[in-house]
């Protein structure tokens, strides 16, 4: 198991909880000034001074829950959506019907807008209509049904600030995200080209001299010269693909662009089938001193079973070349990605397979083109092309739909 550290604080959305912590202190202190100036005019003070005190310590106590989304609950948010909404329904216990008709101040006042802004903030524009539509509610019915101009005023625009706030929320979270991926994209390709740097100065080199030596001594030295190319092409291949498995990055909405130290497991033969795999990490171990392996720039991936089933059927077309064309025989992999459908050609320069060998064989009984390569690909609805002319080499095309692929 693998372990990247690579830490990126750069997230847009914690001045947005700050600021809101602000606001409440602010709104409740502005919702107190509001009460102080001219209490003589309610017909129940003490209701407003009890409510207002309770605000007051409401706003205190829950300081620190608004200064992230983690602390920030659902349960929280539906306490103070509450406190507000009770605040707005008291507005005519506590005041003259003659100032609420005027368009007066609810006794929250604008402190309400902030339980607003704290849904939008935490779960986007559909919470935050969700919460201005209760504090629209409120309002109107404190007015018996009939607003007047500037209460409709006020109550459209928090909703629309609310909820355009929300999106925005949204938006740059999006970015976020796919701000740390780059950065743990860049960081990974970094770590590689200086692991290339390492091997290319040690492992590397050492492959080619004992290639190089055996080539000279013969005999069973060369085997083991050959044996040293071919993994040194392997290994070449493999640290300039530089194929890495995707990583688990946080989801945590509090954490904004935050891509902490995580463990990278590497995916073996029994991993889950309900996810994908990039078919490149599995036909780049087939290249060697005799198989060369073309691929696309980016990742080409397939459903898991799809693409271990295409590999092997890649598997079983390199069998063949070996079995039958030779030792000194060479092949090429071609993978191609159209969007709709992936295409792998095998092709080597064998002598090629005389007109009509295959249906001999299959007639004898030896299935390995029928079974091992026809058959794979017929199970995942695509087609595999054999076409072969006496000495000039043999070509496997193989093509697998995306969209039937399970």
């Amino acid at each position: 198991m693998a372990k990247r550290e690579r830490v990126v604080r750069m997230s847009v959305e914690q001045p947005l909880w700050r600021a809101l912590t602000g606001y409440r202190l602010l709104t409740m202190l502005y919702a107190v000034g509001l009460f102080a100036s001219a209490y003589k005019e309610f017909d129940r003070p003490g209701v407003a001074a009890g409510y207002l005190a309770a605000l007051a310590l409401w706003t205190l106590a829950t300081h620190r829950k608004v200064a992230n989304a983690t602390s920030c609950t659902k349960r929280f948010l539906g306490a103070d959506l509450t406190v507000a909404l009770v605040g707005i329904l008291l507005t005519p216990v506590a005041d003259t019907t003659a100032r609420i008709a005027g368009g007066g101040p609810t006794l929250p006042s604008i402190w309400t807008a902030g339980s607003v802004l704290a849904f939008a903030i935490k779960g986007g524009w559909r919470w935050a209509g969700f919460a201005s539509t209760f504090v629209a509610a409120a309002n109107i019915l404190i007015h018996g049904g009939e607003p007047t101009r500037d209460t409709l005023h006020n109550v459209l625009l928090v909703w629309v600030a609310s909820i355009a706030i929300g999106y925005v929320v949204e938006v740059a979270r999006a970015s976020e995200a796919t701000l740390a991926r780059a950065l743990e994209i860049e960081a990974a390709t970094r770590e590689r080209e200086r692991l290339a740097r390492d091997i290319h100065d040690g492992v590397l080199q050492v492959l080619a001299m004992v290639q190089r030596r055996g080539t000279d001594l013969g005999g069973e030295a060369a085997e083991l010269g050959r044996m040293a190319g071919e993994q040194e092409v392997a290994l070449r291949t493999l640290v300039s693909t530089g194929l890495v498995n995707p990583s688990r990055v946080s989801r945590d909405e509090s954490r904004g662009a935050l891509v902490d130290s995580y463990e990278v497991e590497d995916e073996g033969e029994d991993g889950a089938d309900g996810g994908e795999l990039d078919l490149r990490t599995l036909l780049a171990p087939h290249a060697g001193s005799r198989v060369s392996f073309a691929e696309p720039g980016t990742p080409v991936p397939l459903p898991v079973p799809a693409a271990k089933e295409l590999a092997a059927a890649v598997g079983a077309a390199l069998d063949n070349v070996r079995k039958h064309a030779g030792e000194g025989a060479s092949a090429w992999i071609l993978v191609e990605d159209w969007g709709d459908e992936v295409i792998v050609t095998v092709r080597d320069d064998g002598p090629g397979i005389p007109a009509g060998r295959l249906d001999q064989a299959e007639g004898e009984g030896r299935m390995g083109v029928a079974l091992s390569i026809r058959g794979r690909l017929r199970d995942l609805g695509g087609t595999a092309e054999l076409v072969s002319v006496p000495g000039q080499g043999t070509e496997v095309e193989l093509k697998v739909p995306r969209g039937r692929t399970q």
